[in-house]
This record gives structure tokens, sequence and C-alpha cells, in this order.
């Protein structure tokens, strides 16, 4: 019992999960096409097949999820620049990320907004346990290397 318990514990740290810190609403229009190749805030030119954002306040490298509530569809995108710059909106998204959206006809349409942090992967480590749930010794390389050698001489003899 005690060690599917410590192996579920450790799965559940070696999953890569996002969770959910805050919750925003409003406004959301995407970039035109003439913007396309053109430099964003983090130096890199503009794509217009490419997952990204503009946000006025949150750092660049940022992820976001944004759904739009009319068709419960939902897009991640990286903050690579800043703006919107019009009053009541507030997130440009990328032609790409609009599309996914499905606001491409509508040109501005209500979203909700979720900012997502990465949780670093964890490695599964399995560790060897006999029947009465207490760990066995690994062996180390030489170990395993004199348990050969000591094969192949009984084997020679």
């Amino acid at each position: 019992m005690r060690r599917i318990l410590l192996l579920l514990i450790l799965l559940a740290l070696s999953i890569c999960t996002f969770f959910s810190f805050s919750q925003l609403s409003g406004r959301a229009s995407y970039y035109a096409h003439q913007f396309h190749g053109r430099r964003m805030s983090d130096g890199a030119p503009y794509h217009k097949d490419s997952l990204t954002c503009a946000h006025r306040t949150l750092p660049l490298g940022t992820l976001l999820e944004v759904r739009n509530p009319k068709n419960n569809k939902t897009v991640v995108v990286r903050v690579t620049d800043r703006g919107p710059f019009i009053r009541n909106r507030i997130i440009d998204l990328s032609f790409a990320a609009a599309k996914e959206l499905g606001i491409v006809q509508l040109g501005v349409a209500h979203v909700e907004i979720s900012e997502r942090v990465l949780i670093p992967f964890a490695p599964i480590v399995l560790l060897p346990f006999n029947r009465y749930g207490l760990l066995i010794p690994a062996k180390t390389t030489e170990d395993v290397r004199n348990d050969m050698n000591a094969d192949q001489i009984k084997k020679l003899k």
C-alpha cells in the first residue's frame, strides 16, 4: 500500500501540468494582415500563422489561454507584443489564434483570458522495493561488471 501511494505521489509530481491563476474577460481583436513581418516588442517578426498575442501589462513570454464563450473554443497563445491601444479591448490576437477561436468574421469578440504557468517536468524515479516495502540498494557499475566477469569465469571452467 505504501509503495502504491509513493508511486502515485511521484507520478503526480512528474506530470507536466498547467495551473490557472487569474481570469479576465473582455473584447479581443486580431492583427491585420498588414502587420505580417513587422517587429514586435520582443524583437521577433510577427507571423500571422503563429499563436501569439499582444497584452498591455503581462510580461513578454507569458502563456495565456484564450476562450471564446460563444462557441467554447480555446487556444493557448504567448504574449509577444504590447497593446491593444484601443480603450475597450484587452488583447490583440494573431490571425491564426483568431481563426482558431472563430472570431475572424466578427473582427472583435468577447473572450475570457486565463494566465498559465508551466511547471517544469520532473522525471519519474522508480525506486526498487522488495516485498516488505524496503528499499533495495542499487548496484554500482563496478558491481555489475564484477558479477559479469564472475559469470564468464564460471562458464570458462
